[in-house]
């Protein structure tokens, strides 16, 4: 191979770092999961432990491959305050920690209205504190001294990358996804990070995700061992990086439902619009690698997955996934008195009002009450029924997420992440579609080869339109089955929220 690329693929869950050669084929890989650490009260993100692996990592990886190019992508919601000297200047707070509504209450007294914010900012209020202006509003006022020290702001991929070159920007990807931070129509930072005093702790470079950020550092270098002149990416938000392979292979008015920890259902789009009804939900836009606009629905699926199941594993001592039975799902329909109501992080999805539980013929239990074993619904004593219903569940949520970003009728739907293993999923989705075709790709990591794409180009210098022949997707179509009863247990679902 002529080189090698580096991809470090920052997860809420799990991080990997995935090498590929010129031809973008993914040749190596190494995963890990750092939980988060305790500081005070706090959840706080393991960035320090994250470093080391990564660059050990790097060492490894540069002692059998040829790498010339770094590109960093990484989760939403998250950022490093540095001192003068480049170090973290306040714990990284992670952005599931709760705040009280006094505390939220308090920010849009300072920076404005919820609803006009919405339409200004394409942000769309997410709780606890996974706008990202609100988490640096929650570290002025917990940490008011170190915040003073602090001398730039960097978004979490553009840490990494920092860490790499030593040199700081923004790029626009993250900056534009649910932060508050970035003014749409004006093309730069928005009101609020000035009314929050904090625009001048702020990168002035926005760059382009796969612009070159710079060289590795000496020190980088002598730490990795890797050529000085390998470069590095300035960095990209993660559901952008697995949109990126689909925009350059020219596919249009098609929905991606990324699956992971958030279920992130997007549609490209060249409008900025929110109906009333969008309004307060977690509905918003992103911005594309191509600066394109990207309609959005969130929701924490893959952490509701794995609460639910984990408790259903322990209750069964089982750890499988039952395939879809068409006869249990019809009857769990016709009969509609059993429900697991999202959200297991409340303000976190689709019903941001909603409080996770279960209702059993009318009978409410609380998660909490699952999780202590202290009270069970009646029919989590049947693991392939209330599999089912937890899947059910998991499919409303992404119909409504789906009908809120506003693809044309028959739009492709595309599944891509964890949840494009899950057999009864899929189906489903695809059952309660017949008019959109449903596929899943042969691209098994599509984050990590959306950056991958990004490092090739910084390298050869081309641009993202130019890199199409290297995008080779297989699209596996799911078959619908007919399934009666979906509409009226929807109506059902929805009335108990």
């Amino acid at each position: 191979m002529d080189y090698a690329i580096a991809v470090l693929d920052i997860g809420k869950t799990n991080k990997k770092l995935v090498i590929f050669d010129n031809n973008l084929k993914q040749i190596d890989s190494i995963y890990s999961s750092f939980p988060t650490l305790k500081y005070e009260d706090l959840d706080i993100e393991n960035t320090r432990g994250i470093d080391s692996w990564f660059i050990a990592g790097l060492k490894t990886m540069g002692s059998k491959y040829p790498i010339k190019v770094i590109s960093v992508t990484t989760h939403g919601a998250t950022g490093v305050c540095i001192d003068k000297k480049g170090n973290p200047s306040i714990p990284v707070v992670a952005y599931t920690n709760e705040v009280s509504e006094e505390f939220h209450d308090e920010f849009y007294n300072l920076v404005g209205a919820r609803d006009a914010l919405q339409v200004k900012t394409a942000t769309a209020e997410v709780k606890p504190l996974i706008n990202y202006a609100k988490l640096l509003y929650f570290l002025k006022k917990r940490f008011p001294v170190d915040f003073e020290k602090t001398e730039k702001i960097l978004f979490y991929p553009q840490y990494f990358s920092y860490k790499l070159t030593g040199k700081a920007a923004a790029d626009f990807t993250y900056a534009g996804c649910h932060s508050y931070l970035w003014d749409f129509k004006e093309w730069r930072w928005s009101d609020v990070a000035d009314k929050l005093g904090i625009l001048s702790k702020l990168p002035e470079n926005i760059n382009k995700p796969g612009d070159i950020l710079g060289k590795i550092s000496e020190e980088t270098a002598e730490k990795t061992k890797l050529d000085p002149d390998t470069i590095v990416t300035t960095g990209i938000h993660d559901s952008n990086s697995s949109l990126l392979p689909y925009l350059i292979h020219g596919e249009e008015n098609f929905i991606l439902n990324s699956t992971g920890t958030w279920c992130v259902v997007m549609h490209p789009t060249k409008e900025l619009s929110f109906t009333k009804e969008e309004l307060g939900k977690m509905v918003f836009y992103n911005i594309s690698a191509n600066k394109g606009l990207v309609k959005t629905a969130i929701f924490m699926g893959g952490l509701e997955f794995e609460i639910y199941t984990d408790i259903l594993k322990k209750l069964h001592n089982r750890d499988d996934f039952p395939e879809l039975d068409i006869i249990l799902a019809e009857q769990i329909l016709k009969e509609s008195n059993n429900f697991i109501l999202p959200g297991v992080v409340k303000g976190a999805g689709q019903f941001p009002d909603s409080e996770p539980r279960i209702v059993e013929n009318n009978k409410v239990y609380q998660l909490s009450d699952l999780q202590g074993g202290n009270s069970i619904p009646e029919f989590f004593n049947y693991y392939e029924k209330a599999y089912h219903i937890l899947v059910l569940s998991l499919v409303i949520q992404t119909k409504v997420a789906i009908d809120r970003v506003n693809a044309p009728a028959c739009s492709p739907v595309y599944i891509e992440g964890g949840f494009r293993h899950n057999k009864s999923y899929i189906k489903l989705i695809a059952s309660i579609f017949p008019k959109s075709p449903v596929y899943i790709t042969n691209i098994s990591e599509a984050t990590s080869f959306g950056a991958a794409l990004l490092g090739k180009g910084a390298y050869e210098g081309k641009e993202n339109k130019d890199l199409k022949e290297f995008v080779n997707i297989d699209f596996s179509r799911i078959e619908s089955s007919k399934i009666d009863g979906f509409e009226g247990y929807f109506k059902t679902f929805l009335s108990k929220l």
